[in-house]
């Protein structure tokens, strides 16, 4: 289903589905978006607080509610990350979203909307910046210029070099086509055999980490593999895997490597070091749920929308 572009004058809320947040670390923002001609909702409740979460579960899960049946409000944009999303999604009732849908915006533990919004209601997403990781000195970030451009003019052609030399890994190089779908490695680990399991089948699977053991990272990818999540895929795009951390006795291998030797097995075209993730400023906007054309080579990756909104 497609779900409208934003243009001057729209409403567009910002909600806290997981970790706490408090108005100086939103009001940077707060301004971007108004600069940029929208009508920012802060909804009631927006600032609580519950330990480390915005609010107990059920508060989170009805502030959430509200937005997503408002058809005033034409974007969610998830405040940040933590942990949290997962104790509320049972909470949440989509079939007003899934009548009037609109853009749903984050990454990290958004990745359980991501997933979940996905797999029940077939609605497109954003993996995208989020309001926490915007400052005065980012408005004219990669980030932020890609996440306009696409909620306004709503194409993305994007055209990236990758690090291999780096990374200590080589890209598979092929093309494909689908749909992508993903995003935090180890949410979508959190994910299996749940009501919000990432569906892959014939999709192009994009996943990120940050601050993992690199065991964990073999843990997780051998978990989706024997799940049957990489067996039917047609490409998979590698992001950042940030601030990974090691045992004592050292694992031997890379985050990047780990995945190389998980998915080896397979044929379909694989990207590593790509711009999506933890990345701060550098992370650029991926659109979920829409088909795209990836081209993989050596050291470079194209991703070019095939639908227009």
């Amino acid at each position: 289903m497609k779900i409208p572009l934003l243009k001057s004058g729209d409403s567009v809320a910002i909600v806290a589905t997981a970790r706490k947040v408090s108005p100086s670390e939103i009001a940077p923002s707060v301004e971007l978006l108004e600069s940029w001609g929208l009508h920012v909702v802060s909804p009631d409740g927006l600032f609580a607080s519950d330990c480390q979460f915005a609010g107990s579960d059920s508060h989170r899960a009805a502030v959430l509610q509200r937005v997503l049946d408002d058809e005033s409000v034409k974007a969610v944009f998830c405040a940040r990350g933590g942990y949290g999303t997962v104790r509320i999604i049972d909470k949440i009732d989509f079939s007003h979203f899934s009548k009037y849908p609109k853009w749903i915006v984050g990454y990290s533990d958004v990745t359980v909307l991501h997933s979940h919004v996905a797999r029940h209601c077939e609605i497109p997403t954003l993996h995208a910046t989020m309001p926490i990781d915007i400052t005065s000195d980012s408005r004219s970030s990669k980030a932020v210029e890609s996440l306009h451009d696409f909620l306004f003019k709503g194409s993305l052609n994007y055209n990236f070099s990758t690090d291999n030399n780096r990374l200590g890994v080589a890209n598979r190089v092929g093309s494909c086509k689908g749909s992508i779908v993903g995003g935090n490695l180890s949410i979508l680990y959190s994910l299996l055999s749940s009501p919000s399991d990432v569906f892959t089948d014939g999709k192009i699977l994009m996943i990120e980490d940050l601050d993992e053991y690199l065991y964990h990272i073999d843990r997780m990818i051998v978990a989706l593999r024997r799940a049957g999540k990489l067996e039917h895929i047609k490409g998979l795009i590698v992001g950042s895997f940030s601030d990974m951390h090691d045992n004592n006795i050292p694992f031997g291998r890379s985050a990047e490597a780990i995945i190389r030797d998980a998915v080896s097995e397979y044929d379909f075209p694989v990207a590593f070091g790509c711009p999506f993730g933890h990345l701060g400023s550098e992370n650029i906007t991926l659109p979920f749920g829409l088909d795209v054309r990836m081209e993989v080579g050596e050291n470079k990756v194209s991703i070019s929308y095939l639908e227009t909104l």
